[in-house]
């Protein structure tokens, strides 16, 4: 015991017995006592005894691994806990919500539809889940239908009125989900983790209205019911973010961090206001931003002339990418910020691949205000494809973000800047939590194999010593250790009445990159059927299925 209050630092108090006190009232024999520890080691539930508290404390033990989202743990204590007594309902109950958690819909609906057929408690519990279940399958009917049912037999109940918010909200009815959340918050019968939702769901619509400090006061009581409810943390640290108070954004991050390191928004946004307070400290920096900003600004109304075109039109230059933000419509979902999340993870994946430089999004975002252009406006194709002909980039990427129930559905394009041809659309539905890892990795995949097959890197020999040529073309334009150029040779074209027929060039060599610096490179010459010499064109050779890139390879 020494040692455990050593080590953890309790935040309640433990009192040892050094005087033998507790034989003087003959206490020789202590009942087992066990405590479930929260964040920042709160003491959450204490139990004491053995037979019905044993049960009593699974069954909430249950209930925090399902907070802490660990639903394969609340599943298997449950059903240990049913499989000993089949009358308890509460545990059937956390075993169903622990495979809606999972996505596991059709199994959730035949827990919460058997669940529904037993007398009494069971049978609300099993509908209340059931009319989530028919939410989630999109169901809006049969939802609505079985959420009216529960209401008229328990008019206690909370959760009913979070489903039928929901559902409202995904039909533009925010006034009467606003209603519906209120109504939630005020029953006084509901599991604690959906109690929670209630308060965040509710925060969530002020925080759309601006109003910051009524958000922050219903995510504080969502925390206060569920201390393991992350998403209403960062959703009140992205209220801080909106106000430019990048301080207390980074504290309520960090709190949110420490309950679960591995949430990939709380990881993006703290990462974020981190980079933001090192810029508002960097004077030099800042002062060159805004500076930029103006520029571009200027240059946007027409104010400065576009710069001179490159006379150099085959050497690649650096291929430059702007995410432009994305819409978000559709339902209202637990997290705030997944537009920011989103583009934000991707860049940096994107960065890290040495082919792409991604338009850093401070100076995009100060752009937007210097420019007074909101999402509305932004949602036209016109204003995106100018904004990042502004920022000198040869894409742009831009989209929507539609949520369902079950998900987000993504639309992105991505958009060539001097031609307007859009090499690249995908139309995907994303999950959330963990999994949007693998997403955005999926999605970093096809963004960056899109961009090699269809933008090439072209070089020219600058100079030939023996079996090694130097490029013109370096890290900066996305070279990397590996890379394969074909060395072409053009033939004149062939006049017919009047026009000019080109033929496909020839390969006349290969070179592959041994040594690479930021502007230029050198390779190794191979199957030359000719001399390589100065001034020879080369092009990227991407035959392979298989494309390398600094640090990964594209499949």
């Amino acid at each position: 015991m020494a040692n455990f209050i050593a080590n953890t630092k309790p935040t309640f108090p433990v009192l040892l017995d050094d005087a033998g006190v507790s034989y003087l009232y003959q206490a020789r024999l202590i009942l087992p006592t066990i405590c479930i520890l929260g964040p920042e080691l709160k003491m959450l539930d204490f139990f004491q005894g053995g037979g019905k508290t044993t049960e009593v404390m699974l069954v909430r033990l249950a209930e925090r691994k399902l907070q802490r989202k660990q639903t394969v743990i609340a599943k298997a204590i449950s059903e240990k806990v049913v499989k000993k007594n089949p009358k308890n309902v509460k545990a059937k109950t956390i075993k169903g919500y622990a495979e809606l958690k999972d996505g596991d819909l059709d199994e959730a609906e035949q827990t919460f539809h058997d669940l529904s057929k037993e007398e009494g408690k069971g049978e609300v519990l099993g509908k209340e889940g059931l009319s989530m279940v028919y939410a989630k399958k999109g169901q809006n009917d049969k939802a609505l239908e079985v959420a009216n049912e529960v209401e008229q037999e328990a008019a206690g109940r909370a959760y009913v009125h979070v489903v039928k918010g929901d559902i409202l909200y995904s039909l533009d009815k925010k006034e009467e989900a606003e209603a519906e959340y209120k109504k939630a918050i005020n029953k006084n019968s509901s599991e604690t983790y959906q109690k929670a939702v209630a308060y965040n769901k509710l925060g969530r619509i002020y925080a759309s209205q601006g109003e910051y400090e009524k958000s922050r006061s219903l995510y504080d009581q969502a925390v206060a019911i569920d201390p393991y409810y992350i998403e209403a943390t960062s959703n009140k640290g992205v209220t801080y973010e909106k106000e430019g108070d990048w301080d207390k954004a980074l504290e309520v991050y960090r709190k949110a961090q420490a309950i679960d390191q591995n949430d990939t928004f709380v990881a993006v946004l703290a990462k974020k206001a981190q980079e933001m307070l090192i810029l508002e400290q960097d004077i030099e920096k800042k002062n060159r931003i805004d500076k930029l900003v103006k520029e571009l600004a200027d240059r946007y109304r027409g104010k400065l002339k576009t710069e001179k075109k490159i006379k150099d039109t085959w050497t690649s230059r650096p291929m430059v990418l702007s995410f432009v933000d994305f819409m978000e419509s559709g339902g209202l979902t637990e997290r705030d910020g997944f537009s920011m999340v989103l583009t934000t993870q991707l860049a940096d994946q994107l960065n890290a691949s040495g082919r792409i430089q991604v338009v850093e999004r401070v100076l995009i975002d100060r752009l937007l205000e210097e420019l007074n252009i909101g999402s509305s406006e932004l949602a036209d194709p016109a204003t995106a494809l100018k904004l990042g002909k502004v920022l000198a980039a040869k894409l742009i990427s831009t989209g929507s973000i539609y949520h369902l129930p079950n998900g987000s559905l993504l639309s992105l394009r991505l958009i060539d800047t001097e031609t307007s041809a859009i090499p690249k659309v995908v139309n995907r539905q994303l999950a959330s939590g963990m999994s949007l890892k693998k997403d955005l990795h999926q999605l970093n995949r096809e963004i960056l194999t899109t961009i090699i097959l269809n933008y090439p890197l072209q070089a020219y020999v600058v100079k030939v010593t023996g079996q090694q040529a130097l490029l013109n073309l370096g890290s900066r334009q996305g070279v990397v250790l590996g890379t394969k150029f074909n060395v072409i040779e053009e033939s004149k074209p062939i006049e017919y009445k009047g026009k000019k027929l080109y033929s496909e060039p020839s390969i006349v060599a290969q070179v592959e990159v041994t040594k690479v610096e930021p502007d230029f490179c050198y390779g190794n010459i191979k199957n030359q059927t000719r001399l390589v010499k100065r001034d020879d064109k080369l092009e990227e050779n991407i035959d392979d299925l298989t494309v390398k890139t600094k640090g990964h390879v594209v499949q």
